[in-house]
């Protein structure tokens, strides 16, 4: 049995909009292991935002506990959750997130920035991690001299830089074509291969049919674990 990653208990999580409380999770209880890979789909405001939010420690839960690699994240200052994030986990977003005006190479640099790297070891990390995606070569262009492709692989080298040990993907093929949406997942099922842990959220059956385990959600509860 592979170590727990992921362990949350009871998460609910409430948003009070006016006159108005709504419940965008409601008591979700879930484990994912080191080395998983698993799509959460759901419709919209099935409450799989807002659970990818917590898990990327973006957000605290209303209630519920927890624990990502043993840490109790509910307790956690908003410093403690930046820390958890910077040293934990990868972000890959559906619109890339780049500076439009800066270099592959420095795109992925930037998590390592804020982690206090030295610019040598930042520079080498960096190459090193567009060459594990197929874009050593293209280290020195910016963002509009790239495709959706190959941008949205410059993000997963940013989300993998660190080193983390979970990537989270918010509907990471959702700004691509079918055939690019296919090479991103790919990618992703190599990188899980080597031991990576990937959650995607998705709202795309073909997409979802990459990951190992599928988590469906509806109105703030899981529904399915298949």
């Amino acid at each position: 049995m592979a170590p727990t990653l992921i362990q949350a208990r009871d998460l609910s999580k409430t948003y009070i909009m006016g006159e108005q409380t709504v419940h965008a999770l409601r008591g979700v209880s879930l484990d994912i292991a080191e080395g998983d890979f698993v799509a959460i789909m759901g419709a919209s405001g099935s409450g799989k935002s807002t659970l990818m939010n917590i898990l990327g420690c973006l957000d605290l839960p209303t209630s519920g506990q927890y624990r990502l690699v043993g840490e109790a994240v509910e307790a956690m200052a908003q410093d403690q959750l930046a820390s958890i994030r910077n040293r934990r986990i990868g972000f890959v977003f559906q619109q890339f997130n780049l500076l439009p005006r800066t270099s592959a190479l420095e795109n992925v640099e930037l998590p390592m920035l804020y982690a206090g790297v030295k610019a040598a070891e930042r520079h080498a990390r960096a190459l090193a991690a567009l060459q594990r995606v197929g874009l050593g070569e293209r280290a020195r262009h910016t963002p509009s001299e790239l495709s959706g492709g190959q941008q949205q692989r410059v993000a997963i080298a940013r989300a993998l830089v660190n080193h983390p040990q979970l990537i989270l993907a918010d509907e990471p093929t959702g700004a691509l074509d079918t055939k690019t949406s296919e090479d991103i997942m790919r990618l992703l099922t190599e990188l899980n291969a080597q031991g990576m842990t990937v959650v995607l959220v998705t709202h795309e059956a073909d997409i979802a049919a990459w990951a190992r385990r599928k988590l469906v959600f509806r109105d703030g509860q899981m529904v399915e674990d298949v």
